[in-house]
């Protein structure tokens, strides 16, 4: 499991909600969808650099508490008409234990 790193139980992130993991490569939120499914991205919104994180989790997308930007939570690629990306990292849901990859 080279470069996994066990950050905390499912129940530690809200349903609809987030989780911000400090990383030598910057803040790193966590979302949990309302289904339970777990998307991991850079904190910082390809527009203006707001907290992800503080954002509203809806379906697949988390909009931006600044300007309202929504970002895809599979690819971190914001909504057309919008254009930018917040780099996503792989993370992994096992024995109810959230993982987060840093590296690819």
């Amino acid at each position: 499991m080279s470069g996994w790193i066990e950050i905390c139980a499912l129940e530690d992130i809200a349903p609809q909600g987030s989780r911000v993991v400090a990383s030598e490569q910057g803040d790193i939120a966590l979302f949990r969808t309302a289904d339970d499914r777990l998307f991991a991205m850079h904190d910082k919104c390809p527009h203006r650099g707001g907290p992800l994180s503080q954002g509203i989790v809806h379906g697949d997308t988390v909009s931006c508490p600044l300007h309202g930007w929504k970002i895809g939570l599979k690819d971190g690629e914001a909504v057309a008409p919008d254009q930018g990306c917040a780099k996503s990292f792989a993370v992994r849901l096992e024995d109810g234990r959230v993982w987060l990859k840093f590296g690819r």
